[in-house]
């Protein structure tokens, strides 16, 4: 399957280690890929209620929360996927498929959901601007969060840039802040520019909490718009403070 060993979840592995090669190596080979796949499934069933739930003036977070209440319910949210496996490996399996004549639906409609979520946050960030008097063009949108899961500094394949490449075709002047990313990585692979520090208060028109690192939830609601100006925008998309604390969420 064309799929580096290197990357094998700890199953594949232990599977490999015990069976041995090589009647065995598809089959932990393909337990990887779906290990993974199966995740970027469940997280897209989510981002796509996110957006059914949204036009019909629904909480999907209080959603979730209600559904958690049955105890099998599997405990997926919304938001952007990322990363060197979830968001990669489905291609694996895509490709292989396509090369022996089977084309799959759902994992194609599955890594379209997800690769389309930052284009889905911009624009609600940019409604929120007009909603609340903002000149969008030239407005200012600090990113809160760069890598592509919380508390690690890993960039690979991070989906936050879909964001900030989306909210810059607005003409908006992105910055984006992260203490755990390597600002010279973000600058070799994805020409981003990372600020050194937390900027001063009252400088944006928008906030977006990109990524639920420990630090952005313990400067709390408060914390994080003292950031921004009086109107400012806080969008939340990792759900990480309640509804009624961000002006939008996933």
């Amino acid at each position: 399957m064309n799929h580096s060993i290197f990357g094998a979840s700890y199953v594949a592995a232990t599977y490999r280690l015990v069976n041995g090669p090589p009647q065995f190596i598809k089959v932990a080979e393909a337990s990887k890929v779906i290990e993974n796949t199966q995740r970027d499934a469940n997280i897209a069933l989510m981002n796509e209620f996110a957006l059914i739930f949204h036009r019909l003036g629904i909480d999907t977070h209080e959603v979730l929360a209600a559904a958690g209440s049955k105890w099998n319910f599997l405990p997926f949210k919304p938001g952007l996927v990322g990363g060197h496996c979830i968001g990669v490996d489905p291609y694996y399996l895509i490709q292989k498929a396509q090369s022996v004549g089977y084309y799959p639906d759902i994992l194609l409609a599955c890594r379209r959901i997800n690769d389309a979520m930052g284009r889905h946050v911009a624009a609600e960030v940019v409604k929120l601007l007009i909603k609340k008097g903002h000149a969008v063009a030239k407005a200012r949108v600090l990113v809160l969060g760069f890598t592509f899961k919380e508390n690690c500094p890993d960039l690979r394949n991070t989906r936050v840039i879909d964001l900030v490449h989306e909210l810059q075709a607005f003409d908006t002047q992105v910055h984006v802040y992260d203490p755990h990313a390597d600002r010279a990585e973000a600058q070799h692979e994805y020409s981003i520019g990372l600020l050194d520090a937390l900027p001063a208060p009252g400088q944006y028109d928008a906030l977006v909490v990109a990524v639920a690192h420990d630090e952005f939830k313990q400067l709390g609601i408060a914390g994080l718009r003292k950031l921004a100006n009086g109107s400012g925008v806080i969008y939340d998309i990792k759900g990480m403070f309640g509804k009624d604390d961000a002006d939008g969420r996933l």
